[in-house]
């Protein structure tokens, strides 16, 4: 069997990526993400939608926040925008009934308020906070389009108001309804057969103009590489914990630094 020149392989990745680019919906959150960075008119359009607020303005949106814990589990929001109101909306989108699991969004929730407020600062300036999961199927499996969680009084039913929200959107949902159109074209991959304008721009922009596609390439072969780092990291770990290689070799065998691997025998 001919082995491939260092041109042929990178000509295939190339081409195996340009065939998973085309493969893409709104649902796969690493393209999500990238459709959406630095575009409030996409996300604003999602949340005056699945909100049903069709007044609501998205001033700033941000993708792939990292929200550190520095004693325990940290997160990384898909996107976090923040609207006129101040209210900080973190969004989800899950293709895996498991990543939508309700401790998840519980655990969200709360990364988000413990970053909200400054050292010394009243508890009542805690600004209103949702947790919206998009997922691809019905994970509640009520047949509804929209699944709103909140906290309440169990005797009176009344809400707790205590301003934290979670929603859940069923992806699988079609109607001849904003939600049930949105979420078709959260399933499209072809952006002439999406509904919204807004978002077909920018689905269409990241899969056929030049700017675009060089872009999405770059963040798979980004993507690649992050993989590849974290499976040579987990791979020293191990190695570190049984105790039987030296940090010269382990660092040799996993192909990351000296200093690397001293940093993760210290933690």
């Amino acid at each position: 069997m001919k082995r491939l020149t260092e041109t042929e392989q990178i000509d295939r990745k190339h081409e195996e990526d340009l065939q998973r680019l085309r493969n893409f919906r709104l649902l796969d959150d690493d393209f999500l993400t990238k459709c959406f960075e630095g575009d409030t008119g996409s996300i604003e359009l999602v949340l005056q939608i699945v909100l049903e607020k069709p007044d609501l303005k998205v001033l700033d949106v941000h993708t792939q926040v990292f929200v550190e814990n520095l004693l325990n589990r940290s997160v990384r929001l898909d996107v976090l925008a923040t609207d006129s109101t101040g209210a900080k909306l973190n969004v989800e989108v899950q293709r895996s009934d498991k990543g939508a699991g309700r401790k998840r969004a519980r655990y969200n929730s709360s990364m988000m308020d413990a970053n909200l407020l400054k050292k010394g600062e009243d508890f009542d300036n805690l600004p209103e906070t949702w947790v919206i999961f998009i997922t691809e199927n019905d994970v509640i499996g009520k047949g509804l389009p929209l699944y709103p969680v909140e906290r309440c009084f169990l005797e009176s039913g009344e809400t707790f108001e205590d301003g934290s929200h979670i929603l859940y959107v069923n992806g699988a949902y079609r109607a001849d309804t904003p939600i049930g159109k949105l979420m078709h074209d959260f399933s499209c991959t072809d952006a002439a057969d999406m509904y919204y304008k807004v978002l077909a721009e920018r689905v269409k922009f990241f899969k056929e103009s030049k700017e675009g596609v060089e872009i999405m390439c770059r963040a798979m072969e980004d993507m690649r590489d992050q993989t590849l780092k974290e499976a040579a990291i987990n791979s020293a770990k191990r190695m570190l914990a049984d105790g039987i290689l030296t940090l010269e070799k382990i660092a040799e065998y996993a192909g990351i630094s000296l200093d690397e691997v001293k940093e993760l025998k210290s933690e």
